[in-house]
């Protein structure tokens, strides 16, 4: 037997207000999308992310960047990083992400973001074209010899468990939008790749 409907489900309904998504999107002359930077630990997501934020700013273009270590001290700041805690900080970033987008906002996300499941979720939740896959393709060894806050060490000396590449899975993009070799390329090259394929895709005008 199924269980009764919510207060939430019976009470709480979307409201479609009359400044929607076009029309703020117009107003700052640019298409709406989220990038999803994905890669592993010490990859260069963020640092590629931030390249690519500024780039874009310079251009005249609205954007937001959201950063894995950043939201964990305000928004998930309660989740730990049990199984559960991050699908739960992947699931609160996709909404957020979400609204950033509704805002008309060029939104780029910094995650490691491990599993394929969850990245799909995401992408559910947005109109076909507006999230854009990027994978930071860094392999293991090249990020580990970087090791830029130490974390490969310390999981390698059983200090810290379930570390993606080491003791956890990490399942690469089959099919990203842009696929960015992160070990062989400089930022600007990688950023340039990036506005190449924002262009093709109508969300920049260059």
């Amino acid at each position: 037997m199924s269980s009764a409907p919510s207060v939430k489900d019976e009470n709480i309904v979307w409201h479609q207000h009359a400044v929607d998504k076009h029309l703020r999107a117009e107003l700052k002359h640019q298409k709406p999308a989220v990038l999803w930077f994905t890669g592993l630990s010490g990859a260069g997501k963020s640092t590629i992310a931030g390249a690519l934020e500024t780039r874009l700013a310079q251009l005249g273009y609205h954007t937001y960047l959201l950063d894995g270590d950043n939201v964990r001290h305000g928004l998930c700041s309660d989740l730990g990083f049990s199984e559960q805690d991050r699908r739960e900080n992947i699931r609160r970033i996709g909404e957020l992400s979400k609204l950033m987008a509704d805002a008309g906002l060029i939104v780029l996300t910094a995650f490691i973001s491990p599993h394929r499941v969850e990245r799909q979720q995401v992408r559910d939740m947005m109109p076909d074209g507006e999230f854009i896959e990027v994978y930071v393709n860094t392999s293991l060894d090249v990020c580990e010899s970087r090791d830029p806050k130490g974390l490969y060490k310390k999981a390698r000396a059983g200090e810290i468990a379930n570390f993606t590449g080491i003791d956890s899975a990490y399942e690469a993009p089959l099919e990203p939008e842009i696929d960015l070799p992160a070990g062989d390329a400089s930022i600007d090259e990688l950023v340039a790749q990036c506005l190449t394929a924002l262009n093709e895709r109508g969300i920049i005008r260059q």
